[in-house]
């Protein structure tokens, strides 16, 4: 009971923050509502103002959650606020300044071969962004429990969790609600086993998630990269924070293993070909 208790703070702040800011940006959407309109996979039209306000979720849930922490957890929950700005706000770059020329270049390797060819794609930002934000936020979130190398080998494997768990849930965001189940799914077990600081995020995480999905699986609203890298990068810090070695290791070898195998494979595909998940990620979707 006492560690449920302990839970319902982070978790209440992360969807109080989403919901107000869901509010206020329906209310005043800024540039007007039709710079924030797509299309969906289904020719549907939604709204990007949804993972603008899990951006915002994510960053206030986490800086609420310091505020009200002390010691470790503080900085922890501090460390999700950081790496979740910087995905909101490298994904915000991404998603409004959208590359559709006939050159649109996709997926890390088409992004870093654009880079190489002399081209800097809004993909390429938000890599040099999210790195640098994922690196900040695991300097935060690394307790110094060894000696100077391994305190800064573990600290650039934490980054790397950060930032490759918010690529991650973009590249699931192809589909409503797939990258918030994702989120769930991970930040759910996180948040009731995990240490202190580690649980606080997962919480604040699993908060922002559980507020956001009903308009997500209604097809209302899309994440896009801004919402879907800044629910990434908060449950990346969860991961990062872990106490466990071999949990973190294990965490960063999964991540970049589908990360490379995104370059090679569907998972939409995948998914939909596989009874289990694909009766998952219908879920509460729109038919």
């Amino acid at each position: 009971m006492s560690r449920l208790a302990e839970l319902i703070p982070p978790a209440l702040l992360g969807a109080a923050a989403t919901s107000v800011a869901a509010a206020a940006l329906e209310s005043r959407p800024p540039g007007g509502r039709a710079r924030w309109d797509r299309t969906n996979y289904a020719g549907r039209t939604v709204t990007l103002l949804g993972g603008a306000a899990v951006g915002a979720g994510a960053v206030g849930a986490g800086a609420a959650a310091a505020g009200i922490s002390g010691g470790a957890t503080a900085r922890t929950c501090a460390a999700g606020a950081v790496a979740a700005a910087a995905g909101a706000a490298m994904g915000l770059v991404d998603d409004l300044g959208e590359d559709t020329t006939a050159e649109r270049t996709k997926g890390l390797r088409g992004h870093l071969g654009a880079l190489a060819r002399g081209r800097v794609t809004t993909g390429a930002l938000k890599i040099a962004g999210i790195g640098a934000g994922a690196l900040l936020a695991a300097a935060l979130a690394t307790p110094r429990r060894s000696g100077p190398v391994l305190h800064a080998a573990e600290t650039l494997a934490g980054a790397a969790i950060v930032a490759g768990t918010a690529n991650l849930h973009n590249l699931f965001d192809l589909r409503p609600g797939r990258a918030l189940k994702v989120a769930t799914l991970i930040s759910g077990p996180l948040a009731l086993t995990a240490p202190r600081g580690s649980a606080a995020v997962a919480a604040a995480a699993l908060g922002v998630a559980g507020a956001a999905l009903p308009d997500d699986l209604g097809e209302v609203t899309m994440l896009g990269d801004t919402g879907a890298n800044a629910v990434g990068a908060l449950v990346g810090t969860a991961l990062a924070a872990h106490p466990s070695r071999t949990l973190r290791v294990g965490a960063l070898t999964g991540v970049v293993a589908l990360t490379l195998l995104s370059e090679k494979v569907s998972f939409s595909r995948v998914i939909e070909t596989t009874g289990a998940l694909s009766r998952l990620d219908a879920l509460g979707r729109r038919s």
